[in-house]
């Protein structure tokens, strides 16, 4: 036995983040369908008895793969699920969050369309972290008096959420290099922020987030991890 396969043995929960990282890989190239526990095993270097350990059925496997998807953009973009809580809607940054998410989105493109497309064709999309979050933010929001009245939580989830998925297929048509798909990232963002800002949002009550959107763009964000 190596010793890499001992240090498995060890630590199960290393093995099963192996396992999922593997996983993931095949998710982002050959989605669902290609997933399977014997090509999973090959790629995460275990054998399909350890795979089996972890994930009994190949359903099992896709699910969790999927909800480990789901639980990466959720700290890629709202920060640590054990500590953020329920926030409250004046303690969201409105310009930070949709500038992690395009940049997610745009790092991760294969991968963050096949979760969108898993999420909402799921018969309770509530069950997912991420779109939790999302969309009950959205729904905390609509309830304040920053928003403007009426407005449809889900389907505004929905739009904005396809958006930002869809948008790296244009920028990565139309660009040739990273700090070109960075710009074409904060593009999106600020164009989305600004829909918010005058299509959801009493602009008066924010004029903090208006003056960001009027004045100097600021530098790209950090880079973010892409998803192995």
């Amino acid at each position: 036995m190596t010793e890499t396969r001992r240090r498995r043995t060890r630590n199960p929960e290393a093995t099963r983040e192996t396992i999922l990282a593997a996983a993931r890989t095949i998710l982002a190239k050959d989605g669902p369908e290609g997933l399977s526990l014997s090509k999973v095993a090959q790629l995460a270097g275990v054998n399909r008895g350890t795979a089996y350990q972890h994930f009994a059925t190949r359903e099992n496997l896709i699910t969790a793969t999927l909800k480990s998807v789901s639980d990466t953009i959720f700290r890629e973009v709202f920060g640590d699920p054990e500590a953020i809580g329920e926030r409250d809607v004046e303690h969201v940054d409105m310009v930070a969050v949709p500038e992690r998410l395009a940049n997610f989105a745009m790092e991760n493109p294969e991968l963050g369309r096949i979760w969108l497309l898993q999420v909402l064709s799921a018969p309770d999309p509530a069950e997912d972290p991420f779109w939790r979050e999302y969309a009950g933010s959205i729904g905390r929001f609509a309830d304040t008096d920053l928003a403007k009245p009426n407005i449809d939580v889900e389907v505004f989830s929905v739009i904005t959420l396809a958006a930002n998925f869809l948008w790296p297929v244009w920028a990565r048509s139309h660009s040739q290099s990273d700090d070109e798909r960075k710009a074409l990232a904060h593009r999106f963002a600020q164009e989305v922020v600004r829909l918010c800002m005058y299509g959801t949002l009493k602009a008066e009550k924010l004029p903090n987030v208006a003056a960001q959107l009027q004045g100097a763009s600021p530098p790209p964000p950090p880079r973010l991890r892409v998803i192995r």
